[in-house]
């Protein structure tokens, strides 16, 4: 049979600068309505549902995007996850793991930014680890047949990263003593390039996705359990390496400047999209609003064109992304 012919998405992006110098690492395996919609168990109306559809990509779960959703975490304050997670089966406001964390690793003290009997963290005061290195980054989109390919080397290509490891003169390293350093991998992911919804969702097992920076995506836990988001310190756009130093993210990069709900800014391993939670201006999903994976139903832009499909959110709170599968996950790839 003739080969699926290769479809350019996004060409490869390099940025040639200086080139200078997590604890939790990649695991092997891979709803409530929107406040708006008054019966839960009703999707809330929709003006865009004239956008293609595909039956085998949609949930119950639908955004308004008339709604007002709020923004209740404007003031920085937002609520610790730790040990929010169920192994046998998906609930909504936990992660859905394969295997509970096995500890070790992660920051070394709890830092001033938590407050209310630790229940919460003040990202007004929490301190991010510093430095300003630009890395020589790779990453490029296709689509192949039935897969679509990223290939990336994992270095952010539109954004700064701290200096790692920590170092000692530096306030974060009185929390955090991250001793990895950021080097460059080489990740190839082949993911479904049209993926269905399954009847049973699946477990995540420590990275679920990519961003369309470069950067690998991992759950909302450090090694141990407790919120990464929360605990670990990490640079001035929300990353970090972890032992085989492969920088990543936990939660929403601030880094990231589009964070509308219909853009797609990264790739959960079964290929459903992941977008940003800003409906407007000071309009906001939360986890409160999406399903028990951390998604919802709404018109997104893929690939040039507008679709009404299932996609992750990405919000501020935890668990911050996926937080289980629809669809069927591939294995994150391994450097090499």
């Amino acid at each position: 049979m003739r080969a699926a012919p290769r479809i350019p998405i996004a060409v490869a992006l390099a940025v040639c600068v200086l080139l200078a110098a997590c604890s939790s690492g990649r695991d092997d395996a891979a709803s409530p309505s929107p406040r708006p919609t008054d019966d839960p168990g009703t999707a809330a109306p929709s003006t865009t549902a004239t956008a293609p559809t595909n039956p085998a990509q949609v949930t119950a779960l639908r955004l308004d995007p008339a709604g007002n959703y709020g923004n209740d975490y404007a003031d920085g304050i937002l609520p610790v996850g730790d040990g929010k997670y169920v192994t046998d089966g998906p609930r909504a406001g936990s992660v859905y793991r394969c295997r509970a964390p096995v500890g070790g690793g992660g920051a070394q003290s709890r830092g001033p930014w938590f407050v209310n009997n630790n229940t919460q963290y003040d990202l007004n005061k929490k301190v991010s680890v510093q430095g300003a290195v630009r890395w020589n980054a790779s990453y490029s989109m296709t689509i192949d047949g039935a897969q679509r390919v990223i290939t990336t080397n994992d270095l952010p290509h539109d954004h700064t990263t701290g200096d790692f490891p920590v170092s000692p003169s530096d306030p974060a390293y009185q929390y955090d003593r991250n001793p990895n350093h950021i080097a460059a991998q080489s990740l190839t992911y082949r993911l479904p390039a049209t993926p269905t919804v399954n009847a049973h969702t699946g477990c995540v097992g420590g990275e679920v996705g990519v961003m369309t920076t470069g950067v690998a995506l991992f759950d909302a836990f450090d090694a141990g359990g407790r919120d990464a988001g929360a605990w670990e310190v990490q640079d001035g756009c929300d990353g970090h390496p972890q032992i085989s130093s492969e920088y990543h993210y936990h939660t929403l990069s601030s880094c990231i400047q589009d964070t509308s709900v219909s853009s797609v800014i990264g790739w959960a391993l079964d290929g459903f999209p992941i977008t940003g939670p800003k409906v407007g201006t000071d309009n906001l999903l939360t986890t409160a609003d999406l399903d028990e994976c951390h998604g919802l139903t709404s018109t997104i832009t893929v690939d040039g064109a507008s679709v009404m499909m299932y996609h992750y959110v990405m919000t501020q709170d935890f668990p911050y992304s996926v937080s289980c599968f629809r669809g069927t996950a591939t294995n994150p790839p391994r450097s090499g």
